[in-house]
């Protein structure tokens, strides 16, 4: 195994982990409050709850998943080991972790928000990847 392969398999462990560590803070942030029912969250919270904040972060990250998960995967089975791919997962990982810090750190209604920033360097990054395989595989 690279040192590249090894570098993209391990951001993308550390992804999973990330994955762990948001949904316990919004199981666990949720089932503090009274009445807390599995499953099914207060519609009346906004911003200014931390357990709306973490359920939103949790949520947010899983709708970007897909796509991530399915580009690194790929990525992975045709044995594709560019040093551009292995630092876009980097990137996309260390933007999805600022962004889940302030998520959970500013209550803010603001559009866009400091973390709508490193929201979109994920993307970008995402893209990156995407266009990188597709290069590999015409080539």
């Amino acid at each position: 195994m690279t040192e590249v392969t090894l570098s993209a398999y391990l951001a993308f462990y550390l992804y999973l982990i990330m994955l762990v560590v948001q949904w316990a803070v919004a199981t666990f942030s949720k089932a503090k409050e009274p009445h807390a029912v599995p499953g099914k969250i207060n519609d009346d919270l906004s911003h200014d709850s931390f357990i709306f904040r973490a359920h939103r972060t949790f949520h947010n990250t899983l709708e970007n998943s897909a796509l991530f998960i399915g580009t690194v995967l790929f990525a992975f089975v045709i044995n594709y080991q560019s040093p551009l791919f292995a630092m876009c997962v980097w990137v996309y990982l260390i933007a999805r972790i600022i962004h889940m810090v302030l998520y959970y750190a500013i209550a803010t209604e603001k559009n866009p928000s400091p973390r709508s920033y490193f929201f979109l360097i994920g993307v970008i990054a995402n893209v990156v990847m995407l266009v990188t395989i597709g290069l590999r595989l015409v080539a």
